[in-house]
């Protein structure tokens, strides 16, 4: 059975930082392209970053320079070190694990990340 599980959400003042966790069982992650996810209330799910399984990242515009995605495979684990939060940061952060070749796509259940300004 596949999980993943995210932890290190919260609330956090604007400019101040957090870091988000996804620790995947069930699959090996290292083989799947990572990603975190993010949706406001009221808006559509949207991408934040990923890193594909040879180490490649990419992010929206509206986080790059803030937040770092990066992974440790050893530990089957992803991260989301998220910098300089401004209020329209304010979502539920989802991680996700994708596999296309092979039709594998999971998701986690959500962590909550609220910043006040």
């Amino acid at each position: 059975q596949v999980q993943l599980v995210e932890s290190g959400g919260g609330l956090v003042q604007a400019g101040g930082s957090l870091r988000l966790s996804c620790a995947a069982s069930g699959i090996i992650s290292s083989l799947y392209t990572m990603g975190w996810y993010r949706q406001a209330p009221g808006k559509q799910r949207e991408l934040v970053a990923i890193v594909t399984s040879g180490g490649l990242t990419n992010y929206a515009a509206s986080v790059k320079g803030r937040f770092t995605i990066s992974r440790d495979n050893a530990k089957n684990t992803v991260y989301l070190q998220m910098n300089s939060l401004k209020s329209e940061d304010t979502a539920v952060y989802y991680c996700n694990a994708d596999q296309p070749k092979f039709g594998n796509n999971y998701w986690g259940q959500g962590t909550q990340v609220t910043v006040s300004s």
